[in-house]
């Protein structure tokens, strides 16, 4: 079957819907990485076990991450007429009475989390009926009442591995608005006005960058999605793609498109291998449709993408960097210009953006820039994923609109520190970030707001740290993590933040001084001013921040 009208587009659509609401009980069990470091996929097995020879009629699917990780493993079951209830803490030892209740069109109370009584997958929605009365909503619990999910919109609720269910909730859909009736200039329009910046740190504005690109000279021309995930404790890209690949590479397609260009590049680091699975399941599948390959949609345009693996330096997240280790070199950094929009990978003309902002260009095309720019902020467009992770009780992916405090993130959606403990800080932005003393959670995380204090958006990693955290001891582990990713071509990089270390780890030793911390941090400062890429521009600001606001407890290592 190929894809070449509306009429083809349509009919997939009804054959996905199918799936997703079979007319029978279905069962999705959560697979992405979380819930299978947990037991989701020996969880899956028993229960095509169980199906397979004594219940063939119940519809077992595999699904990706809802985002309350916390919880996993996570089941959903869709009874016909009835609200989606999502189980959790799912073990193997309940497979069996979780399928024979929901033959009898019952779920088990106790392992209820919420029901879902209708979704809006933004590109299309869902209804899925009334009952279980004694079973909260989803916007009754906390974690899920304070998100907004456009990026995540389709997580955990369909297959990523089977194409039709994304065109079921309409996926391709804007792919098809935008290659057969609008020009490229208008896809490029709406992207500017959606006021869409960058999710991979910079924030610079998508559709500028896809502006240059496209009046960039010379015939061949490269896109290239960054999903080179490097920080700590982030995983918002990896599992964006484990649960909703087609999102990415629909995306892509449209930005394509829009710039004229014929050849796409996902750069992934290999230690995502589900990831890498599941997005070449996804590729191949879209091939198959005819929407991926040559004459797309019967329009003439040709576009296919590629995967290249990367060997997991922190580094290769930069753009120049990242285009090295593509075409097999070392990866480090180069001066710059020429930008990439000018001089990319093997010398053509090349747009990079990260995972979540190719994710968001699909939705901004169905739903139109003036929705798109009402979610959110003055100036910070749209939503934010995170990964909410450390000393905090509800760990899991979310999602909310640009301009929401570190408050709501950390308390109301992550009902603060893990076993009661008292919440001390935060760090954003990975090892570029600064760490925010918990007097300051009234910030709202945008872009200007969170460099004003002394931080950075970065991918959206968010780190929690409690009372007991030592903060020139995470300083420490940071510039550690730092110089060891260093490619080592500059010297205030390479020396600098050795030389940061040798102090931080003096100081912790209980033998540093007055004279060690003004080293410290004169030195911090240098290496932001003076190295060649944005890994030493911003590798001082843990220190720089722990020191800002947590002076007492340097103060408090100094050699008596």
């Amino acid at each position: 079957m190929k894809i070449q009208s509306a009429r083809d587009l349509e009919s997939a659509r009804r054959e996905g819907l199918i799936k997703i609401q079979p007319g029978r009980p279905r069962i999705g069990v959560g697979t992405s990485s979380c819930g299978i470091a947990v037991g989701g996929m020996a969880l899956y097995e028993r229960m095509k076990k169980i199906i397979q020879d004594e219940y063939p009629d119940i519809s077992l699917v595999k699904t990706g991450c809802i985002g309350f990780c916390k919880e996993e493993p996570i089941v959903s079951v869709s009874i016909p007429g009835k609200s989606l209830v999502l189980l959790h803490k799912v073990q193997p030892d309940d497979a069996e009475r979780i399928i024979s209740l929901a033959m009898e069109g019952r779920v088990p109370q106790e392992l209820a989390l919420c029901k879902i009584q209708d979704w809006d997958h933004i590109t299309g929605s869902l209804v899925h009926g009334g009952g279980f009365d004694g079973i909260k909503d989803y916007d009754e619990i906390p974690f899920f009442a304070n998100q907004k999910k456009i990026i995540l919109r389709n997580c955990g609720l369909i297959n990523p591995e089977d194409i039709m269910e994304y065109i079921g909730t309409g996926g391709y859909f804007p792919a098809f608005k935008a290659i057969t009736g609008m020009e490229p200039e208008a896809v490029i329009e709406e992207v500017k006005r959606s006021g869409l910046r960058g999710r991979g740190g910079a924030g610079f504005p998508a559709g500028i960058k896809w502006e240059i690109t496209k009046k960039a000279s010379g015939e061949e021309k490269y896109i290239v999605c960054n999903a080179d995930e490097g920080d700590p404790g982030a995983y918002m890209n990896r599992n964006e793609m484990e649960s909703d690949p087609h999102m990415l590479l629909e995306g892509m397609l449209i930005g394509a498109y829009a710039m004229g260009v014929h050849e796409g590049l996902i750069y992934i680091r290999a230690e995502y291998p589900l990831a890498i699975e599941r997005l070449i399941t996804a590729l191949d599948q879209a091939r198959s449709l005819g929407l991926l390959g040559k004459n797309i949609l019967n329009s003439g345009f040709d576009f296919d993408i590629q995967i290249a693996t990367g060997a997991g330096a922190f580094v290769c997240g930069e753009s120049t960097a990242l285009a090295a280790s593509i075409e097999g070199k070392t990866g480090r950094p180069r001066i710059r210009p020429p930008r990439l929009t000018e001089k990319g990978v093997f010398g053509r003309p090349t747009d990079l953006n990260n995972v979540e902002t190719w994710c968001n260009v699909p939705v901004i095309i169905a739903k139109g820039a003036s929705w798109f720019s009402s979610v959110g902020a003055k100036g910070n467009t749209g939503t934010k994923v995170f990964s909410l992770v450390g000393k905090v009780d509800n760990v899991g992916m979310v999602e909310v609109p640009l301009g929401t405090s570190l408050n709501t993130i950390i308390f109301d959606i992550g009902n603060g520190g893990a076993q009661g403990r008292r919440v001390k800080a935060v760090q954003t932005g990975g090892p570029s970030g600064g760490c925010i003393p918990v007097r300051l959670f009234d910030t709202p995380v945008d872009y200007e707001s969170l460099n004003k204090v002394g931080t950075m958006m970065g991918s959206g990693g968010l780190v929690v740290m409690d009372e007991d955290t030592n903060m020139a001891d995470i300083a420490r582990y940071f510039i550690s993590f730092a110089s060891g990713e260093s490619c080592g071509k500059c010297v205030p990089c390479r020396e600098g933040l050795k030389h940061m270390l040798l102090i931080l780890n003096r100081l912790i030793a209980g033998k540093g001084t007055v004279k060690d911390l003004n080293l410290l941090k004169e030195l911090s400062e240098t290496v932001q001013k003076t190295s060649l890429c944005g890994l030493g521009q911003t590798a001082p600001n843990p220190v720089l921040t722990t020191m800002q606001y947590f002076k007492e407890e340097y103060d408090e290592l100094l050699e008596a």
